[in-house]
């Protein structure tokens, strides 16, 4: 081909190129007003600024002091903590638990970094605010398969707690994508573990544990599925089964593993995904004594069923403990309202988490004490009791 007839036919696509351009831009415009005319609107977009004239209680204050068990700050190491005290202290938050105790290392596969950021957050907080935060250790669940990694894990954890660590944070990980050298996925109650629950037994530190996702991501991605914005928001989140195990086998998975391990205190996070079937939490709990529960990321579930979760937390009320998960202060305001008001009709913060609004449970102040503070003080006895006088 001559180098004219190469201009030729670069120029012969590249006026296709516009006209496809053009051509889209005149459809989308033509389609945009179609909607518009047709009060069309993607899901995502429709925000009705309610009518309902009730009354509301906001509340930026928590009535009584209160431990965030499940927070997560990963630049701990290196993190100015008085910026961040001076923000509790505003929601009456006395201690706060970092369970990413490990910061970003936790993701690493290098126990060395691990416990280099883990040595350095304690650090961090015994030089400057010891009685105000708690830190939990991590491990590389990776290495399931190498000759030492037992011999390993229970040294980290004999090391960790000798430099101050009050717990054990499992990650998600387990049971979903952890995967063996032989590449088959690792369960829940794996027996390889054992020598890590019974050490943590050993050493009275508990474990929250995170298994699984809510029901609804393991749900095909439907009209149907009330998480549908979510998956599309967030589309690695959701499990098909193609890919993973169903959400029945991972929760009978970590129950065998809280049956296993009587003597280890499990602190079952997010409510263990039953937030949505309190029933079935209930029973639970009901059978198995070493276990609590916290609700970190499911307020909205527990705030659009406000009479079943009252009754919950009348029945268990010394068997829950308060969490948030992610550290947005605005975001407390939302759960210290559905917690301590009988407000209706509660804009949650997050739409993706779900398209419905909350109810207040109106918990009594005996209720709230053993929520907010009580129930941690018998789990983590470092916890200074004055920061709740």
């Amino acid at each position: 081909m001559t180098f004219k007839g190469f201009l030729k036919t670069l120029s012969y696509i590249f006026g296709i190129f516009i006209t496809v351009l053009i051509l889209s831009g005149i459809s989308y415009i033509i389609i945009d007003g179609i909607n518009k005319k047709s009060n069309v609107m993607d899901i995502g977009e429709y925000s009705p600024v309610s009518t309902l004239v009730v009354p509301e209680n906001p509340t930026y204050k928590s009535k009584f002091p209160f431990v965030d068990v499940h927070s997560h700050h990963w630049d701990m190491p290196v993190k100015d903590l008085s910026k961040l005290v001076t923000e509790m202290d505003s929601l009456n938050m006395a201690y706060l638990i970092n369970l990413s105790g490990s910061g970003f290392g936790a993701f690493s596969g290098k126990q060395e970094l691990m416990d280099l950021n883990l040595t350095k957050s304690l650090e961090n907080v015994n030089e400057n605010y010891p009685d105000r935060f708690g830190v939990f250790l991590n491990l590389d669940l990776a290495k399931i398969d190498k000759p030492d990694f037992e011999k390993n894990n229970i040294m980290h954890i004999e090391n960790a707690v000798s430099q101050g660590v009050i717990g054990l944070k499992i990650y998600k990980n387990l049971g979903l994508t952890l995967r063996d050298s032989r590449n088959i996925r690792v369960p829940v109650d794996d027996d390889r573990l054992s020598h890590i629950w019974e050490t943590c037994a050993k050493f009275n530190i508990p474990v929250l544990i995170h298994s699984g996702e809510p029901k609804a991501f393991f749900d095909p991605v439907d009209k149907f599925n009330e998480r549908w914005l979510h998956a599309r928001e967030k589309p690695r989140s959701f499990r098909p089964s193609d890919k993973y195990p169903t959400f029945d086998q991972v929760m009978y998975e970590q129950e065998q593993l809280f049956k296993k391990h009587p003597k280890t205190t499990f602190i079952n996070a997010h409510f263990g995904w039953y937030g949505n079937d309190l029933a079935r939490l209930s029973k639970q709990l009901s059978e198995l004594t070493n276990v609590y529960v916290e609700f970190g990321a499911v307020i909205n579930e527990l705030g659009r069923q406000p009479s079943t979760a009252r009754r919950f937390f009348e029945d268990y009320q010394d068997r829950i403990l308060f969490g948030k998960d992610i550290y947005k202060m605005d975001e407390y305001y939302i759960y210290f309202q559905v917690l301590e008001t009988d407000d209706e009709y509660i804009e949650y913060y997050r739409k993706r988490h779900g398209l419905w609004r909350l109810y207040g449970l109106n918990l009594s102040d005996e209720i709230l004490k053993k929520v907010y503070y009580q129930n941690a003080l018998k789990i983590f006895p470092n916890i200074n009791p004055n920061l709740f006088k």
